[in-house]
């Protein structure tokens, strides 16, 4: 595999919070910690605190989450190594997307594990694991029930409620035997009972050989090393107004806030239910439900059944941080955005603050499009113009003939400049009659040269039309491949493909990566 690399910028696909973040903008530095750079890790390492009690208590639950997988060598020294204190982990988290969902989530993956082999390298005396921590607590259905394949949408329809993690796989059974060519993998991952043990089963059997290690914080062992912050989040509110103070900040600097705190950051949780928690007149409501506790009540509940309280987007990745001996988490722009914003509720906590490292980025270009892009003499950075303006560039470029009339234009204005001057010294008032008639007379004659433009697209139609089927390809609905098309694409075709990845992929070069057999 060839690969080609464009900085972000010229992708025109980045937000300028992005951007000024890879760039390492100054003005950034009082909303992260560290860069994300090899050598500050050392620094990131020696302020890592994690308690033998905390280690002790994951390293248990994960032996409970894995029973019944027969772990690869590699997976089970990873889950070992967590029991020594010089081992620590790189982190990314996402949805439970069904069938891994958009190719993005295979990305995140391999930056993990290839981070973990970087920084194993440069620090041999400490020990690095890749960890994929499932959203199996997240209750948006409607962003995880499809995937699109061969540029078909298959969709997966139940009115299960609650967390996705605890929904049953019965009702995708059609979808499995639906889908064409689908590997053997998936169709023994959706044979287990939830959706959070399917995709435990078909990562694991995708990444466990590489050492990856599949978390499900949705856990009353894991929620009792949290019981503090739930009590202090929900009867005290302090990640709102530290949130909120930075948000604020964030703001000043032109960049809009991507989450916002509410005064309680928990849902409560149980089976079909996943309801956010309100204060009314001392009283615990659960929304869109009956249930609502005392405070006396919600204390001893909190204490009991920690498990039955589920942070939001604020508070989750405090609790993955509590949780894990963390170094770094891995996401894409908008997760790195409200990260962004909750550096003071880590310190209000007096919890590091991982170093936030930006995901690998892709696009895979197939044969057959690779031929119609050479063909056409594209460069890769023509891909990312928008298409109106590459077609116009490339219809000017193989017109026969003039077809701009910039020049003409200008010498029209020129000469309307001289006739504005004539007016002014025959009577003031001409003045405004003729501007108006300059104006007037530019734009009937832009309006000819877009007449003319498009005369001469329909002519060299063919070619704008291998254009068109190279940016649909590409850009599907005008996106990035990345953020819609599924990994099968090319996995099917390619078994290697993720071994590819994993050899191609350099988790701290910051620029996107272009996948091609040639050019």
């Amino acid at each position: 595999m060839i690969l080609n690399k464009l900085d972000f910028k010229e992708t025109k696909k980045f937000s300028s919070l992005f951007l000024d973040y890879v760039q390492s903008e100054p003005n950034l530095k009082d909303f992260f910690n560290r860069f994300p750079s090899v050598e500050n890790f050392k620094p990131q390492i020696e302020q890592k605190q994690f308690s033998a009690e905390n280690r002790k208590m994951l390293c248990q639950d994960l032996e409970r989450q894995y029973q019944g997988i027969q772990p690869e060598p590699s997976l089970k020294k990873n889950l070992s190594l967590l029991a020594e204190p010089n081992t620590y982990t790189i982190t990314t988290g996402h949805q439970l997307n069904i069938f891994t969902g958009p190719l993005y989530f295979i990305y995140k993956i391999v930056t993990v594990i290839n981070a973990c082999k970087a920084l194993s390298k440069a620090y041999p005396a400490y020990n690095f694991v890749p960890v994929y921590w499932m959203a199996s607590e997240d209750h948006d259905f409607v962003e995880i029930n499809h995937f699109r394949l061969e540029g078909k949408k298959y969709q997966w329809d139940t009115d299960q409620t609650g967390a996705v993690g605890h929904f049953s796989t019965k009702s995708i059974q059609p979808l499995v035997n639906e889908i064409p060519g689908l590997p053997d993998f998936f169709k023994q991952a959706y044979a287990k009972n939830t959706l959070a043990e399917a995709v435990r089963n078909y990562v694991n059997h995708l990444f466990g050989k590489y050492g990856l290690v599949v978390i499900d914080a949705d856990s009353k062992g894991l929620k009792s090393l949290f019981k503090g912050v739930i009590k202090d989040d929900i009867f005290k509110n302090t990640a709102k107004e530290k949130v909120t103070q930075c948000s604020d900040n964030l703001a000043k600097l032109g960049h809009n806030p991507q989450v916002f705190p509410r005064d309680i950051n928990f849902f409560y949780l149980d089976e079909s239910i996943r309801g956010r928690i309100e204060e009314e007149n001392g009283r615990f409501k659960v929304v869109d439900t009956s249930l609502e506790f005392s405070k006396e009540e919600l204390l001893a509940l909190i204490e009991n059944s920690p498990e039955k309280f589920s942070p939001n987007v604020i508070l989750r990745p405090l609790y993955q941080e509590m949780i894990l001996p963390n170094l770094a988490y891995v996401g894409g722009p908008g997760e790195l955005a409200y990260w962004f914003q909750l550096k003071p509720m880590f310190e209000s906590y007096k919890t590091s603050f991982p170093i936030l490292l930006p995901r690998n980025f892709g696009m895979v270009v197939p044969d057959h499009i690779l031929r119609k892009i050479e063909k056409a003499q594209l460069s890769w950075k023509d891909l990312f113009e928008k298409k109106e303006q590459l077609q116009k560039r490339i219809a000017l470029e193989n017109a026969s003939g003039e077809v701009l009339l910039n020049g003409q234009i200008d010498e029209l204005m020129k000469l309307f400049s001289k006739i504005k001057e004539q007016a002014a010294s025959i009577d003031q008032t001409l003045i405004a009659h003729v501007e108006a008639q300059g104006t007037k007379t530019k734009s009937k004659l832009e309006g000819i040269e877009k007449k003319f433009i498009r005369a001469e697209k329909r002519k060299q139609s063919d070619r704008l039309r291998q254009v068109d089927e190279i940016l649909d390809y590409l850009f599907p609905n005008g996106g990035l491949q990345e953020r819609t098309d599924n990994f099968l694409n090319f996995y099917l075709s390619n078994p290697s493909f993720i071994d590819n990845l994993l050899m191609d992929f350099d988790p701290f070069d910051f620029r996107f990566n272009i996948m091609s057999n040639g050019k």
